[in-house]
């Protein structure tokens, strides 16, 4: 299996995507220049966190058009497996590869901490490692996290199963106050209806090893491999 992480100016993660793909998952793994627009050949393409252009207009708002980005919504139509992180997550807004909005953290402050987040569909590629209703412990980093779309949309997100991760407390309890930065239903990660495209705001990569405090994230990558392995095509 081989994996795609792409680099935007500005991206931050990039190398923490990269070296969980190689060090921890043991699979072969290339950096894709933003310019770029060569994606063969992969199995998976990780859009990182990161301040892609240095988030100015909206975040991922500039990284969207991006020369690799044609290629990686072709790659995405045609059911390649995509993953956004963060900053990552916001491109995949921006492209309109996966539905809905970023909001301004309703402290309007940038928040930087670790939180706890419940698995609500281990039916996708990206979860299938784990059990609904785990509780994960994995950072978040961003100002711009408060995911909005309108209400009838989001509760049709919530009728075509496609959340995959709230806001929770420890013992997986959504209330508003395990909520950091306002996203509707307490969101922290959705796909797309064919779920082959996944995004969410908290960082998996920066969770993937007990020695960063929490290896929780890495159930996420081992999701995407087991699925590649599995030979299902989404």
């Amino acid at each position: 299996m081989k994996f795609g992480v792409v680099t935007f100016p500005g991206s931050n993660c990039d190398y923490d995507s990269y070296m969980v793909v190689k060090d921890q998952l043991g699979k072969e793994v290339e950096f894709i220049w933003h310019k770029d627009s060569d994606v063969s050949g992969l199995d998976c393409i990780v859009l990182p966190g990161g301040f892609s252009y240095g988030d100015y207009l909206r975040t991922g708002a500039i990284a969207r058009y991006s020369p690799v980005m044609g290629s990686v919504i072709e790659y995405a139509n045609n059911g390649g497996l995509v993953i956004g992180i963060c900053n990552g997550f916001q491109i995949l807004l921006e492209s309109g590869l996966l539905p809905g909005a970023m909001l301004r953290n309703r402290s309007l402050q940038f928040i930087c901490k670790h939180v706890y987040l419940r698995c609500d569909n281990n039916e996708t590629p990206f979860s299938n490692r784990l059990n609904v209703g785990d509780v994960l412990r994995i950072p978040i980093a961003h100002t711009d996290g408060n995911y909005y779309w309108y209400q009838a949309d989001v509760e049709e997100l919530e009728r075509n199963r496609q959340v995959v991760f709230r806001y929770c407390t420890s013992t997986g309890e959504v209330t508003d106050k395990a909520n950091p930065n306002g996203s509707a239903n307490n969101i922290a990660g959705i796909c797309n209806k064919t779920r082959n495209v996944f995004g969410m705001m908290p960082h998996p990569e920066r969770a993937s090893e007990a020695l960063l405090g929490s290896a929780d994230g890495l159930g996420i990558f081992q999701s995407i491999v087991a699925y590649a392995a599995s030979g299902v095509t989404a």
